[in-house]
C-alpha cells in the first residue's frame, strides 16, 4: 500500500513537473487544447468551445465563445490567432486573452463588459503548420497538410527541408561562389545582405535553405511538407499559382468554416487579428484613387479615421514603438475582414525585434545597413541570449561538389517570435487593448425626445437615435456589400393609434460615432407608443413616449 501510494505520489509529482515544463514554451496542439477545455470547465457561465472543423491533418480548430445569454444577440468583437503558422505568439496571445479576461471576470467591469458584449475567440486558425515548431527537426511552415504540387511538375512534396548538419533545426546553407548574390554584412559577418552592384559591389555567396535538391529540378526545399497557407487563402486579393495559395480561394476546410462562422455572425462589429500586418502601431492612410477603380484597394475616409483613433488608443496602451513596416501578401485574412466581410479590422504582430543603441562597452558601432538578422543577434546580445544563431559550419553537400558550403544562422522562428517569458506581459498589454476596444463599441440610445400636440387628436414625436459609442455602427465599407444589418427603428402602437405621417419602421445608413439621426412622427391617438431601434452590432434600445 505504501509503495503504490509513493508511487502514485511520484507519479503526480512527474506529471504536474511536465506541465510546468510545458508552460514554459509556447503551446502545442494538445497543450493549447488542455487550456481550451480547462476554460470551460472553469467558467462554463462565460465560456462556451466547440471545433469548427478539422484541418486536413486532423487537428482540431478551436472556437471559444465569450459572453452570456443570447450570446449571437449582442456585439461582437472576434479574436483570431494562428492565421501565420510561424507565428506562434499570435496562438498565445489570442488564448491568452481568453484567459485573462476569465481571470477578471469576478470584476465588476469585466462582468459588465461580459453581459453586454460577445467575444469569438479562434486560437489556432493554423495548428498543422505550428506543430513544426514541436517537430523533432524544427523549421518555419506556414502551410496545412494538404499535399500540394508547389513546382508544378506533377509530384506532390517531392523537395522536402533537409537537417545537412543534424542539430535538429532548418537553418540557411551558402555556398561560396562568384555568381552569389550575397555579401557578408560589414555590420556583422555573422550574416548576409545582397550586393548592390550600382555601388560596384560584388557577391561571393549563394544563399539558400538548408536543404538537398532532392527531385534535382535545380531548386531547394521548393515542394516540401505545408500545403496551403491560411493567411494566402482568403477571397480578397486571391493569386492563383503562389506557393501556398491553394488551388482556388478558401479551398481548405478552416478558412470555409471561419468564414462561414463569421458571416453568419451579423453582430460582429470588429475583428481583431494576431498576426503579420500591423495597422494598430501606424493606421492605414486615405486614397482617394484607391476607391474609383471596380475592385476598391483603400479604406474609405471614415473607416480610416476610425482605425487611427483606434491606433492612437493601442499605442498608448502598448506601448509599442519602432514598429517594422508591414505589407499584406496576397489572399491575408485581415485584408478579408475589412474588404470582404466589411468589418473594422485591426491586425498586429503583437511584438518585434525592438531596437537598441550600440554598446560601447562591447566595442559596437552604429548600423550602416538595415538588415533583420544583423538587429537581432545585437538585441538578443543585450538580452543575455546566447542559443539562437547557428555558427556556420561546413558541410560536405552533394549538389555542390568541390564547393565550399556552410550551413548556419539564425534558428527559425525566433525574429517574429519573442522569448517565451516575454510572452505574458505582451498579452496582459493585449487584452487591455481589446478590453479598450470593447469600451469603444458602437451604440444606440434615444435623446431630445419631445412631445408636442397639435390638432385632431395629433402627436408630434421627434427624438434623435445617437450613437454614443466611438465606432460607427458599421463600416463605410459595408455599404458596398449590402450584406451588413442596418440600424431597425419601429413604431409600436396599438388599434386605436395610427401613424399618419413618418415611416413607422424603417431603417439607418450607418451613423459614426458620436453622431445622431433625427426622425420625426405624426401619431393620431392617446395613451403611450413604445419605439424601438437596434442593430445586431450595436445591441437595442427601447423608449416609451406618451401621446
Amino acid at each position: 500500500m505504501k509503495k503504490l501510494y509513493l508511487f502514485n505520489l511520484f507519479f503526480l509529482l512527474l506529471l504536474c513537473n511536465v506541465f510546468a515544463q510545458n508552460q514554459q514554451d509556447y503551446s502545442n496542439n494538445a497543450r493549447l487544447a488542455q487550456r481550451v477545455k480547462a476554460l470551460a470547465e472553469k467558467y462554463p457561465q462565460w465560456v462556451k468551445t466547440k471545433t469548427l472543423t478539422q484541418t486536413a491533418g486532423g487537428k482540431d480548430i478551436w472556437m471559444l465563445t465569450l459572453g452570456t445569454g443570447k450570446t449571437e444577440d449582442k456585439p461582437a468583437i472576434a479574436v483570431v490567432g494562428g492565421v501565420e503558422g510561424k507565428h506562434l505568439l499570435g496562438v498565445e496571445m489570442a488564448i491568452g486573452f481568453a484567459e485573462k479576461l476569465m481571470a477578471a471576470s469576478a470584476t465588476d467591469s469585466i462582468k459588465n463588459l461580459l453581459n453586454k458584449q460577445t467575444f469569438y475567440v479562434f486560437p489556432n486558425m493554423s495548428p498543422d503548420a505550428t506543430e513544426q515548431y514541436f517537430a523533432k527537426v524544427r523549421s518555419e511552415r506556414s502551410g496545412n497538410a494538404t499535399k500540394t504540387d508547389d513546382d508544378r511538375d506533377g509530384k506532390l512534396n517531392e523537395d522536402d527541408i533537409d537537417d545537412l548538419d543534424g542539430n535538429g533545426k532548418i537553418t540557411m546553407m551558402r555556398i561560396l561562389n562568384p555568381t552569389g548574390k550575397y555579401k557578408l554584412n560589414p555590420d556583422d559577418p555573422r550574416s548576409l545582405l545582397i550586393a548592390d552592384a550600382s555601388k560596384g559591389e560584388a557577391g561571393k555567396y549563394i544563399l539558400l535553405s538548408e536543404g538537398i535538391d532532392n527531385d534535382k529540378d535545380g531548386d531547394f526545399n521548393e515542394d516540401g511538407d505545408g500545403g496551403v497557407n491560411f493567411n494566402r487563402n482568403s477571397s480578397y486579393n486571391y493569386k492563383n499559382f503562389v506557393p501556398g495559395a491553394g488551388e482556388y480561394a478558401v479551398s481548405e476546410k478552416e478558412n470555409r468554416a471561419l468564414f462561414d462562422f463569421l458571416f453568419d455572425a451579423f453582430n460582429v462589429y470588429a475583428v481583431v487579428t494576431f498576426g503579420p500586418v500591423n495597422n494598430l502601431s501606424t493606421p492605414v492612410t486615405f486614397n482617394p484613387s484607391a476607391l474609383t477603380k471596380r475592385i476598391i484597394t483603400g479604406w474609405f475616409d471614415a473607416d480610416v479615421k476610425a482605425n487611427a483613433l483606434v491606433s492612437e488608443k493601442y499605442n498608448k496602451i502598448t506601448k509599442t514603438k519602432d514598429a517594422p513596416k508591414t505589407q499584406a501578401e496576397s489572399g491575408d485574412f485581415s485584408q478579408w475582414a475589412y474588404f470582404h466581410y466589411g468589418r473594422l479590422s485591426f491586425s498586429t504582430p503583437g511584438w518585434w525585434v525592438p531596437k537598441v543603441a550600440p554598446d560601447s562597452t562591447r566595442k559596437e558601432k552604429k548600423f550602416t545597413n538595415e538588415d533583420p538578422t544583423a538587429a537581432y543577434l545585437r538585441w538578443a546580445a543585450s538580452q543575455g541570449i546566447t542559443n539562437t544563431f547557428t555558427p556556420w559550419k561546413a558541410v560536405n553537400h552533394p549538389d555542390f561538389p568541390g564547393q565550399t558550403v556552410e550551413v548556419g544562422g539564425i534558428d527559425p522562428f525566433v525574429l517574429i517570435n519573442p522569448p517565451y517569458k516575454m510572452v505574458d506581459g505582451i498579452v496582459g498589454k493585449h487584452t487591455d487593448f481589446i478590453v479598450s476596444l470593447a469600451g469603444m463599441a458602437p451604440q444606440v440610445d434615444f435623446v431630445n425626445v419631445k412631445t408636442e400636440k397639435v390638432s385632431d387628436g395629433l402627436t408630434r414625436v421627434t427624438l434623435s437615435i445617437i450613437n454614443t459609442g466611438d465606432l460607427s455602427t458599421y463600416t463605410k465599407v459595408g455599404d458596398r456589400s449590402y450584406f451588413l444589418k442596418k440600424i431597425a427603428v419601429k413604431v409600436n402602437t396599438n388599434t386605436n393609434q395610427t401613424v399618419v405621417s413618418g415611416r413607422k419602421t424603417q431603417t439607418l445608413e450607418s451613423i459614426q460615432g458620436k453622431e445622431f439621426k433625427e426622425l420625426t412622427w405624426l401619431i393620431k391617438g392617446s395613451g403611450k407608443v413604445t419605439i424601438d431601434a437596434g442593430s445586431p452590432t450595436t445591441g437595442s434600445k427601447s423608449i416609451e413616449v406618451s401621446l
